[in-house]
This record gives C-alpha cells, sequence and structure tokens, in this order.
C-alpha cells in the first residue's frame, strides 16, 4: 500500500517536513510533561555547559548529551500515543513497549549525566 503522504520531493517535502516538525514539537510541548520538563532544563543547562565547558569539544558534548534527551523522549513519546491508539486496554506486549520506551529516556538521561560529571570533575 503506498502512503498518500510520499511522493513529494524537493522544495516542498523540506517545506513540509519542516511543518510537521515544528507540529510535532507543539504537540509534544502542550501534552507531554515528560518533554516540557526535559525542554526546560536543556534551556538551563544548555548556558551553564556554554560557561563551564572548557573546549568547544566539551561545550558539544554537554549540550547533545541533553539533545539527545530530548530526541529520545520524542520517541518514547511517539511510541506511547502510538500504542495507545491501538488500544488503551492493559496489555502485556502495550507494556513491553511503553516500559521499553521509558528504558531508552532513562539511559539517555544517565549518558548526560555521566557526560556532564566526566566533563565538570576532570
Amino acid at each position: 500500500m503506498k502512503s498518500p503522504y510520499k511522493g513529494k520531493t524537493g522544495i516542498k517535502r523540506l517545506v513540509n517536513a519542516f511543518g510537521y516538525s515544528i507540529a510535532g514539537t507543539l504537540a509534544a510541548f502542550k501534552h507531554e510533561d515528560a518533554f516540557r520538563q526535559e525542554v526546560i532544563l536543556a534551556a538551563i543547562l544548555t548556558p551553564i555547559a556554554i560557561y563551564y565547558g572548557e573546549t568547544a569539544i566539551d561545550q558539544a558534548l554537554m549540550i547533545s548529551s541533553l539533545f539527545l534527551i530530548i530526541i529520545v523522549e520524542l520517541l518514547n513519546s511517539s511510541i506511547e500515543a502510538t500504542v495507545d491508539r491501538i488500544s488503551v486496554k492493559h496489555h502485556k506486549l502495550a507494556k513491553r513497549a511503553k516500559d521499553i520506551g521509558s528504558a531508552a529516556v532513562f539511559f539517555s538521561l544517565i549518558n548526560a549525566a555521566v557526560i556532564w560529571f566526566l566533563i565538570l570533575v576532570k
């Protein structure tokens, strides 16, 4: 089955993709508490990373670790929305999908904490 949304090319595709990205970001900000918290955390910590990162590489690692948290949270939220769209009934596979998404967010948070610790404590 071919998607009716595929087939646009060139600038039109880029414009549409940008619009979908903005819509997705706004939807996540409106409906996902964890996403809002992580965006606020990144907004607070980004200037701190710029100030305390001694090199551009330090700064890039610290900031990219924050963006990774946001990216993983977006993926987790999309998994949860998809599972809930299919059914809100308790099902072991739905729980597994949601738990695995949550674990991915958890490990992205640990990753950021380790990066920040190693850079700030050196």
